[in-house]
C-alpha cells in the first residue's frame, strides 16, 4: 500500500493506491466520518463490473447506500445529468455529511464532483477512479466540471476529494485502448515535470502496455505524487498548474471538434502532445535530442488516426472557444526540456494551423 498526502486549501486529504484496496473503502471512510446515507455515482458499465462489491464493503462498515447510475461517455458530463443528481440526493434525504462516491472514469468523477460541490453548497466527494487516466490526473486536485455545448468543462469549481482510493486491480479490465489512453497522461508526467520518471517509462514501457500489475502500480503512484506537487504549488491553477494542460489545447478542440465521438480523452491529449512538441521545435524552445525522445514514447503508444473530414480550421474554431484563452491569444505548454516545460502565449494563426494539420496528416 502506498499513500500519498495531499495538501488542499482547507485540509489535507489522503490517496491510497494498494491493489485489491477497493475492500478498505467503508473502512477508511468511517475514519473520516461516522456511517451515514451517501450516494454512489457511477455508470452503467462500470456498475456491472464493480457496483456490487463496492456496495458490500461500504454497507459492511454501517454505510446507508443509494445508487445513481449514467450512460458512459463523454456525453453524461452535463447539467441535465447534474439535476437528476440532485432530485436523487433530495429525495434520499442526503445532508451535508452525506458523501458522494464516485466509482468510475474521469466522466464520472467530474460530474460527482460537480454536484458534490454545489449540493447543499458542499458535500464530501470520495474518488474512486477505474481508469488509468482518472487514477494518474482527474481524481486528484479538485477540478471537477461538466460540459456546455459551446465547449468541454466550461462550469465547474475547483473542490477536493476528501479521499482518494486507488485500486489499480481494476485497470485489469480495460480494454487495450482505453489503456493507451492513460498512458498519454502517464508520459505527460515525465516530460514537464520528472526526467528521471520519463527515464523510467523508456525502460518499462513495453511492459506497461503489456498490463504488468506491478509497474502499473508503480505508474500511477509516480504521477499522483507528480500532480501533487503542482497541485500543492498552485490549487487554483493562478500560473503554475497550467503546465499540467500540456496537450490538452489542442487535444480539447480535437474531442469539440469531433464532437466528443471519436476520440477518449487521452487520445486526444496525446494527439495535443504531438502538436505541442511541433511547436516546440519550431520556436525552438525544445532540442531535436529531446524531441526526438519525447516522439518515440509517443509513438510507442500510439496515436489515433484523426477522422478523414476533420478540418484544420474546425479544430482552430474550437480553439477560439478554449477556456484557458486570455485577450484572444491562445496559450500552449511547451516542453523545454525533458522533464520541464513552458507556458507560451501564441497569436500566430499560421504557426497554430500548422501545428494542427501535423497532428491530423494534412
Amino acid at each position: 500500500m502506498q499513500e500519498i498526502n495531499v495538501k488542499a486549501a482547507n485540509f489535507t486529504y489522503r490517496v491510497v493506491i494498494e491493489p485489491g484496496g477497493i475492500a478498505r473503502l467503508g473502512r477508511d471512510l468511517r475514519l473520516l466520518l461516522p456511517p451515514a446515507k451517501t450516494l454512489l455515482v457511477s455508470d452503467t458499465s462500470v456498475y456491472e463490473l464493480y457496483g456490487e462489491i463496492v456496495e458490500k464493503k461500504l454497507r459492511d462498515e454501517g454505510w446507508q447506500v443509494s445508487v445513481a447510475l449514467v450512460k458512459p461517455g463523454e456525453k453524461a458530463k452535463s447539467l441535465v445529468n447534474a439535476a437528476r443528481l440532485y432530485d436523487q440526493a433530495i429525495r434520499d434525504g442526503l445532508d451535508r455529511n452525506s458523501p458522494l462516491i464516485a466509482l468510475g472514469g474521469g466522466v464520472v468523477g467530474d460530474l460527482a464532483g460537480f454536484v458534490a460541490a454545489t449540493y447543499l453548497r458542499g458535500v464530501p466527494l470520495v474518488m474512486v477512479p477505474t481508469t488509468l487516466l482518472s487514477q494518474v490526473d482527474s481524481s486528484v486536485g479538485g477540478k471537477v466540471a461538466v460540459n456546455h455545448p459551446r465547449g468541454k468543462n466550461l462550469i465547474g469549481s475547483i473542490y477536493p476529494p476528501r479521499l482518494v482510493l486507488i485500486d489499480p486491480v481494476f485497470l485489469m479490465t480495460l480494454s487495450k485502448r482505453q489503456l493507451k489512453a492513460g498512458l498519454a497522461e502517464v508520459l505527460k508526467y515525465g516530460i514537464i515535470s520528472d526526467y528521471q520518471f520519463f527515464d523510467w517509462l523508456e525502460l518499462n514501457m513495453d511492459q506497461l502496455l503489456r498490463f504488468n500489475l506491478v509497474l502499473l502500480t508503480d505508474a500511477v503512484a509516480a504521477s499522483v505524487r507528480n500532480k501533487a506537487k503542482v497541485v500543492e504549488a498552485d490549487e487554483y491553477e493562478k500560473d503554475y498548474r497550467r503546465i499540467l494542460n500540456f496537450g490538452h489545447t489542442i487535444g480539447h478542440a480535437l474531442e469539440a471538434a469531433t464532437a466528443y465521438r471519436h476520440y477518449l480523452h487521452g487520445e486526444a491529449v496525446l494527439s495535443g502532445m504531438y502538436a505541442a512538441v511541433d511547436l516546440a521545435i519550431k520556436m525552438k524552445v525544445l532540442s531535436t535530442e529531446d524531441a526526438g525522445r519525447i516522439d518515440r514514447l509517443l509513438r510507442q503508444i500510439g496515436r489515433r488516426k484523426a477522422p478523414a473530414d476533420l478540418t484544420a480550421e474546425a479544430v482552430i474554431d474550437k480553439l477560439r472557444q478554449d477556456k484557458k484563452r486570455l485577450a484572444g491569444e491562445i496559450f500552449f505548454v511547451l516542453p523545454k526540456t525533458i522533464g520541464s516545460a513552458t507556458i507560451v502565449a501564441i497569436s500566430d494563426r499560421d504557426l497554430i494551423c500548422e501545428a494542427v494539420k501535423t497532428v491530423l496528416g494534412k
